[in-house]
């Protein structure tokens, strides 16, 4: 036998002395009434901000550590952070101004030297200051002054004592409490208004020696293999560290195991998923789908014809399909889409495609109605707004099986709606529906037997998000955009040069083409500036574009003054269509070459790149202006990636590193996990690890369920706040 994570032989008598230590789970779900300090109102305060149990807080991991190791001001260099314990010696000060700041400045020294310590925007310090009294301050030395963050008294010279200092008008909210002469790392944790961090510290104090009642979820083998920790031994050192070496060892550990037990539950519910219930098979691609490829007025590109492959596998394996199809704006995942139903028609089945807004299936029906032509396969479009003759015509066809292609909203899902055989599911934009209304259409098949479904994704998604959002799916990227697709030429324009850029519209649209203008709101608001759709085409009619035809297109119109706006303007009866959002997707007009965006700042990179998606589909060069209020740097620099690279694939690596991984799908889902310890992107890296030993174990043991894993799937489970036999939700 070898020490833990070591190369040394343990001897007979090492391993009979060692300590013995059986976890108990349940003592991590004792709540935070137990502990000392805790009543009923801050209880209930900490079950606001997530904590409602020992466990919580044991993996409730500090956002820093705050470095309180005394230092002596003679041994700082320019520029570094520190902490010193400190004499007032000059005079108490008074506050005064420079600028905008409000700054108090004193002499303050130590046995190997002096320097004058400001404080900014804290003008209360002064009464404070008094010659003589010590401090204990934390903050930034720069060679010439040392700039305050954080301090608290250590002694007063009017005698008040130490316990002044508990005041809490003389402290930073964040001040740790402890002795000034003791060396220590401070954790410093996430609270909230109604809870301090002081109060969160002092909690985990009580509870940090129950860490070894966690449950261990990486198996024995692999952690042995990886040199890593017990879980239990990394929270302790997360938590109350005894160097800064021990805190980055123990985040790596944790946040490797957090993205282990993660994808174990994705990969468990995969393959549940696949061998719960069997899916139809295909067979070979037969007559309607050879002659549909002939009838195309395009050769397929690389990328499709590759998707083609792929989903021909998946159609005859006897397992349901869960592939996500997620592509460039523009690469042409309409086409896949329509040859996945195609299949399921020539093989005897119904197929399905579910859009979340009216205005897109809309558009699917116009683009489906084209590339369909040929062939004249019928179909039915069903939302909420389908007249009821309609709608009942179509309910009756679909119920006998006379119907076999349909398209539509969340409509499809209502109970009323009965399928003969559903043998495939397209679901486009599929972020924007929740689990249970997915799950709800892949009820829907043959008894028995569960649909194929093909998920869809105008935004390109990032390795890393795919294996957290997506991870029990298989994916396929089109990358390659079809023969014709012009490249939009962005820019960023000023204000002062709004006038040269609206005539270079009036230039294009003079010259017979289209333009779009996409505002960031409906109508006017108070609460929220900006510029509004409703009011902008006034504008533009009476104003710049007066000479020209101006169409308006919102989410709130009806869903008949849609149709018609958005008919109006693919028959270039309006030249310009001012917009919202809603033409974010779906939305294609070959003659349209001018995308003007207003409001720019306030859109994600991914959002902005497929709102420009819209122009560039015809044989004319485009361009998409980006007209920017007051932006912060942060939406700077989103403009300036969107501005620079035309990569729908490398924005959404822009757009993840910019907004994080809840926000790079434009909408935070409500079951994309929020890890504790692991940051995307930057543990990128990690991950791939963690999914390559999650399969490696799936290959050797057959299942994650092994008891020779140990508690693998009970430590997931408990981590993610699952049951054992509910689906992650994601």
């Amino acid at each position: 036998m070898r020490s833990f994570a070591g190369e040394r032989e343990l001897g007979r008598g090492e391993l009979l002395d060692a300590p013995l230590h059986w976890p108990r789970p349940s003592v991590l779900e004792l709540g935070l009434g137990a502990l000392k300090g805790v009543g009923p109102k801050t209880a209930e305060a900490a079950a606001a901000a997530g904590l409602r149990n020992v466990g919580d807080l044991l993996f409730h991991i500090p956002r820093r550590h705050r470095d309180l190791r005394i230092r002596e001001l003679g041994s700082l260099e320019p520029g570094e952070t520190a902490t010193v314990l400190v004499e007032v010696q000059g005079p108490q000060p008074r506050p005064f101004r420079r600028g905008r700041l409000r700054m108090v400045s004193v002499k303050v020294g130590d046995e190997t030297g002096h320097v004058r310590a400001t404080w900014f925007n804290q003008p209360w310090v002064a009464s404070k200051l008094i010659p003589g009294t010590e401090l204990l301050m934390t903050g930034k030395f720069s060679g010439k002054g040392f700039a305050v963050r954080e301090w608290e008294l250590a002694s007063s010279a009017g005698g008040e004592g130490a316990g002044d200092s508990e005041h809490p008008a003389q402290e930073s909210p964040n001040s740790p409490r402890q002795d000034p002469q003791s060396s220590a790392l401070v954790p410093l944790h996430g609270a909230t208004e109604a809870l301090r961090p002081a109060q969160i510290r002092a909690w985990i104090e009580q509870v940090v020696g129950w860490a070894p009642n966690a449950i261990e979820g990486l198996p024995s083998e692999l952690r042995a293999r990886r040199a890593l920790a017990g879980v239990g031994d990394a929270l302790r050192a997360v938590q109350l560290p005894d160097s800064i070496e021990d805190v980055e060892g123990a985040r790596d550990r944790l946040g490797f195991e957090e993205l282990f037990l993660h994808q174990a539950l994705l990969a468990t519910r995969k393959r549940t998923h696949r061998t719960a219930r069997p899916a139809p098979r295909f067979g070979k691609p037969g007559d309607l789908v050879s002659r549909w490829l002939d009838s195309l007025p395009f050769e397929p590109t690389g990328d499709q014809l590759k998707a083609f492959d792929e989903i021909e596998v998946d159609l005859d394996g006897g397992e349901p399909m869960q592939r996500l199809l997620m592509g460039e704006v523009g690469s042409g995942k309409t086409v896949v889409a329509v040859y996945s139903m195609l299949r399921s028609l020539e093989a005897g089945y119904q197929a399905a495609l579910m859009a979340p807004t009216e205005t897109l299936a809309e558009q699917h029906a116009i683009t489906l109605g084209r590339l369909l032509a040929e062939e004249a396969i019928p179909f039915s479009l069903l939302t909420g707004s389908t007249p009821a003759p309609v709608r009942k015509r179509a309910l009756n066809q679909l119920a006998s099986g006379e119907l076999g292609l349909i398209l539509g909203t969340h409509a499809l899902i209502e109970p009323t709606v009965r399928f003969a055989r559903l043998g495939l599911v397209v679901v486009d934009e599929q972020h924007r529906f929740g689990v249970s209304q997915r799950r709800a259409l892949d009820e829907k098949g043959v008894e028995g037997m569960a649909p194929h479904v093909l998920h869809m994704t105008a935004t390109p998604i990032p390795r890393t998000l795919s294996l957290t959002a997506y991870g029990d799916l298989d994916t396929t990227a089109l990358h390659e955009l079809p023969a014709g697709r012009q490249p939009v030429d962005t820019r960023l324009v000023a204000d002062e040069q709004r006038g040269e850029a609206f005539e270079f519209l009036r230039r294009r649209l003079r010259e017979g083409r289209q333009a779009f203008v996409v505002c960031p709101l409906v109508s006017q608001s108070e609460k929220m500036p900006g510029k509004a759709a409703e009011v902008e085409a006034e504008r533009l009619r009476a104003g710049e574009l007066r000479e020209f035809r101006v169409g308006l297109l919102h989410g709130q119109m009806h869903s008949a003054e849609k149709a018609e706006a958005m008919r109006a303007f693919a028959a270039h009866e309006t030249d310009v269509l001012v917009s919202t959002t809603v033409i974010e997707v779906g939305i294609d007009v070959g003659n349209a070459t001018v995308m003007v965006i207003e409001g720019a700042e306030r859109f994600g990179v991914s959002q902005l790149h497929q709102l420009r998606g819209r122009v560039g589909r015809g044989e004319h060069p485009s361009q998409c202006l980006l007209f920017a209020e007051e932006a912060g740097e942060m939406a700077r620099k989103r403009l300036g990636a969107v501005v620079e690279s035309g990569d729908g694939f490398k924005l959404a690596e822009v757009d993840l590193e910019l907004r994080g991984e809840g926000e790079i799908l434009g909408t935070r889902q409500s079951g994309l996990p929020r890890f504790a310890v692991a940051k995307l992107p930057d543990d990128g890296p990690q991950l791939f690890e963690a999914q390559r030993e999650v399969l490696a174990l799936l290959s050797r043991h057959g299942s994650l369920s092994d008891p020779a894993l140990g508690p693998l799937l009970d430590a997931a489970h408990r981590r993610f706040g699952t049951g054992a036999a509910d689906p992650i939700p994601l």
